[in-house]
């Protein structure tokens, strides 16, 4: 703890006399001790933060590490994946490309992408850029996710794929968040204005904003100067350092990594109606049609909201009787935040290399309530508990699993249960023996780059199925058979990435 603390001394803090007076107690006396405490008891290796108030920087300040073994400190220009924050960079794009007559909200897909098809022929028909940005295919939230992300697919073959999704719900009327729609918006930059996705959001957005620390890819991450490492704590208690996502295939759903330094020069353009020092970056017409709610998630009361819904890339709600947009972004090891409120002239962004935390929310919520004069109520403490139950039983789970791990014998032989396995979606995986290790299988996952899971013999017809990548996750299986034959197998993987599992046919 001493270690951190030096650290932290060296840290950006700006805190301005002139707005020092305004901020509340919370902001000017306890932000620091509160962030600090936090990331200690939610085990979060580094943390950055910016906080935008009346058209000024109010706090700019990163805490604790990048990485854990070098001890590098997190600063204001420390970059993080920001994932699905990157959508509202995407629709802005589109939306100031509607506003330029370039092409409208309400195209269909199919006039860009003629072959283009869904589930649904009708929909196919139907579905417009507008649809895409609201997520409106009538899909489940992260459907399809298992197959795209990190994986090796293309843009165009995600598209292609697409076709596959059925929709468990309405079209235009259920909500399900869906990286591939995005995908799918955002691949008709390059049809309407002749540049990719990534080189118009930099020449259009970040360039003029002049976030410099800014990357639109995030192939190259690692070679990165200032790159936070990704961690997690899931599914095993402890704190473990993850690969980098590759997910440049879904760009315009969230490939996009920044710092908040970066980060609050596009919340004071979302503050000033489009401007950034004095020019205007985006039309204000442009902002008020990305904030138009498209998709209605929720019209119920629920604690001081009274409505939560989608507009394109972003979300909004009533928070205390303001109205607050927001969006969070995940990636394995990353879980960040922004969010705005235009009637307070506030901005806040968070963002942080430890995927298994809620910290990340709490912590924008307690400094929404600060500023709104609620009641001080330490959020953290309050929901830490249960989250800490919720972990422990996890992890008793997985405890259990593994000690039933006793070098038993499937019912079949081994090699009845080898061979390549398929699913429409996904494509193909290959399982084999493991080496030198009697009954034990080798899953080979064809779609993705170095994706491999274990499977070791339990009792009772189950397996456990453990991925090389520890933020895919520990789960137990079955193998479907019939006549002694094998037919198929269920695969799951973290939630964070995909609710349902796979059913894979064998060849």
């Amino acid at each position: 703890m001493r270690k951190l603390i030096i650290v932290l001394g060296c840290c950006l803090f700006h805190l301005s006399a002139s707005t020092l007076i305004a901020q509340p107690n919370f902001i000017k006396d306890s932000l620091n001790s509160y962030i600090e405490q936090g990331m200690h008891s939610w085990n979060i290796p580094g943390l950055a933060i910016a906080i935008i108030k009346d058209g000024k920087i109010v706090v700019m300040k990163g805490f604790g590490v990048r990485n854990i073994s070098t001890h590098e400190p997190v600063d204001e220009n420390t970059l993080f994946m920001i994932a699905s924050n990157s959508k509202l960079f995407t629709a802005t794009s589109l939306s100031q490309l509607a506003y330029d007559h370039k092409l409208s909200l309400n195209d269909k897909i199919i006039k860009y992408f003629p072959d283009f098809q869904l589930y649904d022929s009708a929909v196919t028909k139907m579905v417009t850029i507008r649809d895409m940005l609201s997520h409106h295919l009538g899909t489940k939230t992260f459907q399809g996710d298992f197959s795209f992300w990190d994986s090796k697919n293309s843009r165009h073959e995600i598209m292609y794929k697409m076709r596959y999704l059925k929709p468990s719900g309405t079209f235009r009327q259920d909500f399900g968040y869906c990286n591939s729609c995005f995908l799918t918006a955002g691949e008709i930059i390059p049809k309407v204005t002749g540049k990719p996705w990534e080189v118009y959001v930099y020449d259009s957005l970040i360039q003029p904003l002049k976030m410099t620390h800014t990357q639109t890819l995030g192939y190259a991450m690692s070679r990165m100067p200032n790159a936070a490492t990704p961690y997690t704590t899931a599914f095993s208690g402890t704190l473990q350092a993850l690969p980098y996502d590759q997910v440049d295939n879904l760009g315009p759903a969230g490939s996009l990594v920044s710092c908040v330094s970066d980060l609050s020069k596009w919340l004071m353009m979302q503050l000033d109606s489009g401007r950034y020092q004095g020019k205007t970056i985006v039309p204000w017409e442009v902002l008020q049609t990305t904030r138009e709610m498209a998709t209605i998630i929720s019209s119920r009361k629920r604690g001081e909201s009274h409505f939560s819904g989608y507009g394109l890339g972003i979300f909004e709600t009533d928070y205390h009787g303001k109205q607050v947009f927001w969006h969070t972004g995940g990636a394995f090891g990353f879980v960040t935040n922004t969010c705005f409120v235009p009637e307070m002239n506030l901005g806040i962004t968070i963002l942080t290399n430890q995927d298994n935390q809620e910290f990340f929310e709490l912590l924008r919520y307690q400094i929404l309530n600060a500023y709104l004069q609620v009641p001080f109520e330490n959020l953290s403490t309050t929901v830490l508990p249960a989250f800490m139950d919720e972990q422990a039983r996890e992890t008793k789970k997985i405890e259990l699993w593994k000690a039933r791990v006793k070098g038993n014998s499937p019912p079949l032989s081994i090699k009845m249960y080898t061979g390549v396995y398929e699913n429409k979606l996904y494509g193909t995986i290959t399982i084999s023996e493991e080496k030198n290790i009697p009954n034990n299988l080798i899953i080979q996952f064809n779609s993705h780059q170095n994706l491999k899971a274990t499977l070791q013999y339990l009792d009772n017809n189950e397996w456990l199925l453990t991925y090389n990548n520890p933020a895919f996750g520990i789960f137990t299986t079955s193998f479907l058979t019939k006549n002694n034959l094998v037919s198929g197998i269920s695969v799951k993987t973290s939630n964070f990435v995909e609710f349902d599992p796979y059913l894979f046919i064998k060849k």
